[in-house]
């Protein structure tokens, strides 16, 4: 044990973190098989540590953040938990149509009260834009602002409602887009998600509008539309899909239509997401690179632009663990989600892990977001960049 403690604590004296210090990224310890857990099961370890209460840190995103600086996560990243997660996806289709529905069932159908605490009031989970112009002054300033710079994408003018262009929204989630883009630009959707309790408030709040939310795996789709968006959902779409993902989007676009494709990525290729992320947040999630990309729309599409606001990410994670922590700490007799009684202390830092720890490899640029525009043929003369 004490060979342990003094390994883990050289080693984060690299990344400037003291135990027991109390700048904003040192950590207290409260259980000392603290470090012979992250020893033995690298990133999993350290987040199931957290959950269980044996750590916990001043700023969490802060000390991830220092943590990734300075590389780290490479100095104990080989370990039981990722070799096997690895193997498993080396053997498995982990995103086959069979299991499609399974990150719905354990991500997305938690509870709609606990998104609508924490999201803002379009309830957007996907990252905002806040570095447009002018910059967005709050998150629904700046979900607002990611919505309308994909309508603009894919060349959207406004018009009557129904009477516009025909939308294919993969992955909708609570129709956010969908009702932005009818309510602003006149367009019909169709929204698809693999989550049912998504699908039902969804439909509700996109009442009355040219919209149609489906609870669909995106390889039944077979519909012409005038053009696409995919909007944080290619994360859980898998390497072994990514070509059958494009060719269903390329079966479903007309030949003048645009794709957009919103999506975090990675810089490096992988066949496995984080071992902790995928047992706790997102099963199956995999995150790809511009060259998995690349490879997987050869011969179908042409990349007409590319924007990264990954930095953005940062802020919006932040903004919503600030939302979620509000709502979880609220007295239990005001109005509003009762988040701590039915979920649970365990859940509670769980979640919290989830979200200030992406925000510190968002800081770090560890992880980036992409909108990347694509075309079957070309643009005629050459697309002109939206910002």
């Amino acid at each position: 044990m004490a060979s342990a403690r003094a390994f883990v604590t050289e080693l984060l004296k690299k990344a400037d973190v003291v135990i027991g210090g109390n700048r904003p990224q040192d950590i207290t310890v409260h259980d000392e098989r603290f470090f012979n857990r992250v020893i033995r099961y690298g990133t999993l370890g350290l987040g199931e540590a957290y959950m269980d209460g044996w750590w916990d840190a001043n700023r969490l995103d802060v000390f991830i953040h220092k943590v990734l600086t300075a590389h780290l996560d490479k100095a104990i990243e080989i370990n039981f938990a990722s070799v096997f997660t690895v193997a498993r996806a080396f053997f498995f289709n982990l995103q086959s149509g069979k299991r499609a529905f399974k990150v719905g069932e354990h991500h997305y159908d938690l509870g709609n009260d606990l998104y609508s605490a924490m999201l803002d009031k379009r309830m957007v989970y996907t990252c905002g834009y806040w570095s447009g112009n002018p910059p967005a002054g709050g998150l629904d300033e700046a979900q607002e602002a990611k919505l309308d710079l994909v309508c603009r994408k894919i060349g959207l003018k406004k018009g009557l409602p129904g009477q516009g262009d025909h939308i294919l929204d993969i992955g909708c989630g609570w129709g956010s887009f969908a009702k932005y883009a009818a309510e602003k630009y006149g367009v019909s959707i169709v929204g698809i998600t693999v989550s049912k309790e998504q699908a039902v408030l969804a439909r509700e709040l996109c009442e009355g509008l040219p919209i149609e939310i489906r609870v669909q795996d995106y390889r039944e789709v077979n519909e012409q539309f005038d053009h696409i968006i995919s909007l944080g959902m290619f994360e859980h779409v898998g390497v072994k899909n990514y070509r059958d993902y494009f060719k269903v989007a390329d079966r479903c676009l007309k030949k003048d239509g645009l794709f957009l494709l919103h999506t975090i990525g990675y810089q490096v290729s992988q066949l496995t997401s984080d071992p902790w992320m995928e047992k706790y947040i997102f099963p199956g999630g995999q995150l790809p690179s511009i060259a998995q990309i690349g490879k997987a729309i050869e011969k179908l599409f042409i990349i007409e632009d590319i924007q990264n606001f990954g930095a953005d990410y940062d802020k919006t994670l932040m903004a919503w663990f600030t939302n979620f922590d509000a709502a979880w700490l609220a007295p239990s007799g005001v109005e509003g989600p009762r988040l701590k009684e039915k979920y649970g202390e365990r859940f509670y830092r769980m979640w919290k892990y989830y979200l200030l720890s992406c925000a510190g490899v968002a800081r770090a640029r560890e992880m980036q977001l992409w909108q990347i525009v694509l075309s079957k043929g070309g643009v005629p003369g050459g697309y002109q960049s939206v910002r």
